[in-house]
């Protein structure tokens, strides 16, 4: 992913989607300061979001296939 210049890794955007959700889940979806009142991502986005990348670095640790974990066993009756 490219923001504004900066390439970020699967891994490094889900540790900055990880961050997001900590500073939320300790300090809460809105916050004031002085007279501006700020309100941070949406949680249930960045839960979405999360999980994607989760997914992707799951597919990318399997070599990209889709059963990269999948073992067959075959047992012969005789």
């Amino acid at each position: 992913m490219d923001l504004g210049g900066v390439n970020l890794t699967t891994q490094e955007q889900l540790q900055q989607i990880n961050n997001a959700i900590t500073a939320i889940e300790i300090g809460g979806q809105e916050y004031q300061i002085g007279n501006r009142r700020l309100k941070r991502a949406d949680l249930s986005l960045l839960y979405q979001r999360q999980k994607e990348l989760m997914q992707q670095i799951a597919t990318e640790k399997s070599d990209g296939t889709l059963l990269g974990n999948v073992f067959v066993a075959t047992f012969d009756r005789r």
